[in-house]
């Protein structure tokens, strides 16, 4: 039966088998990873496997993790996100065709042929977008694009790496989806840069983090038992720890052409010079703490901030400015550590108090306009008092 239907695909259809074909189970669709720009046979299960029983046939199908969100569930909505609307469909045995916006239940009964499109329109897929960027960096493509080098694009990944964080602030949302979708252009942009360099592509960068996540969840994946988050992070430190010393250990077998021995990696090797200085605090900390580097509670944390403040407070007779700018780093640093043991993110902290202040201050000037005065005329306590009501505002707003 099945190669009646090849058959039939390839004088109808115009089925070219160079280009693979993907035969599905229509009752499977929605747990098969498919890709739109290749040719795609839908069979039913009786008509692929007549007279045998299915043994899942009872069994739940469930969605293909990374495509079940809402509309993964069911074949047409699958379909639907996987082509055009106006996508021909072809029908076997009959000359009457349909469109992937058009299919009903119904027609699920029956094999189907569903053609491909062409890469950069099978937006769904994991390969659209490293088609797109290709075409793209082409000869005939953008010339932005074409001009583009790692250096040139690392500040549109420290843009939109920022956007995805202040989207995250609202949680799931469609606009999240949008900012994920940005940074992620960033990373195809990445490898496709690296591809045409001969370095590595898209399917490196998979492969890599793949394959470390599976290595550092042996919990998951291996024999290895962990029952808390506290476990899974002292485990993930020390896995890390032996990746570090491996690493270290090949690049001493390369050998350094300078006779020069290499440094031994640590714990807090690794952190990017980059991240925002809250963020790198507290993962220096962090990664400190998983190895047994930490206060037993918060409480000789939060003496240390006091012995910080005290210590800031004396670098204030000190004639060095450099004095005080240390001591207010350490200060800060000290309250990273309250904020760790605390469970709170100390970069989001602090955003989310300059948000605060940013709507407070700006009533403050809304509420001086109304009184038609200018902030730069008002005294502390003027000033103070629109704070306390700008304050009260906030308290009994819905």
């Amino acid at each position: 039966m099945l190669d009646a239907l090849v058959t039939e695909a390839r004088l109808r259809f115009g089925l070219d088998l160079a280009a693979g074909l993907q035969v599905i189970a229509t009752e499977r669709l929605i747990a098969t990873p498919f890709e739109a720009s290749r040719p795609v046979l839908l069979v039913p299960l009786a008509v692929l496997r007549p007279g045998a029983p299915d043994p899942a046939a009872a069994a739940e199908v469930q969605p293909l993790p990374g495509r079940h969100g809402p509309l993964g569930r069911a074949p047409l909505d699958v379909l639907g996100r996987a082509y055009p609307h106006d996508h021909a469909v072809g029908r076997f045995g009959t000359a009457a065709a349909t469109r992937i916006g058009d299919l009903g239940p119904d027609d699920l009964a029956a094999p189907l042929y569903i053609g491909p499109v062409a890469a950069e329109a099978a937006v769904a897929g994991p390969w659209a977008m490293p088609a797109i960027s290709a075409r793209l960096r082409a000869p005939d493509g953008c010339p932005w694009d074409q001009e583009q080098t790692h250096a040139s694009l690392r500040k549109h990944l420290l843009e939109e790496a920022y956007e995805v964080y202040d989207a995250l602030e609202a949680g799931a949302t469609p606009a999240l989806a949008g900012e994920l979708g940005d940074l992620l252009l960033q990373i195809v942009l990445h490898a496709q840069l690296a591809a045409e360099a001969g370095v590595f592509d898209l399917a490196d960068v998979q492969a890599a983090i793949a394959t470390k996540i599976v290595r550092r969840h042996p919990h998951v994946f291996g024999d290895a038992e962990a029952r808390t988050a506290s476990d899974v992070n002292r485990q993930w430190e020390r896995i890390k720890a032996d990746e570090r010393a491996a690493a270290g250990a090949a690049e001493a077998d390369g050998g350094d052409p300078d006779g020069v021995a290499p440094t031994a990696r640590g714990a807090l090797d690794g952190i990017s010079a980059s991240l925002p200085a809250l963020a790198a605090s507290q993962e220096m900390q962090e990664r400190a703490a998983n190895i047994g580097y930490d206060w037993p509670s918060i409480d000789g944390v939060l003496d240390k901030v006091i012995e910080e403040t005290d210590e800031l407070r004396a670098a204030a007779d000190d004639p060095d400015p450099a004095a005080w700018a240390e001591e207010f780093g350490d200060l800060l640093f000290v309250l990273v550590n309250v904020a760790r043991k605390r469970g709170i993110e100390a970069e989001a902290a602090v955003r989310a108090a300059n948000a605060k202040f940013r709507r407070r201050f700006g009533s403050v000037e809304r509420q001086a306009a109304d009184q038609g005065v200018a902030l730069r005329d008002l005294d502390f306590a003027a000033l103070d008092e629109l704070w306390d009501t700008a304050k009260a505002e906030e308290r009994i707003a819905p």
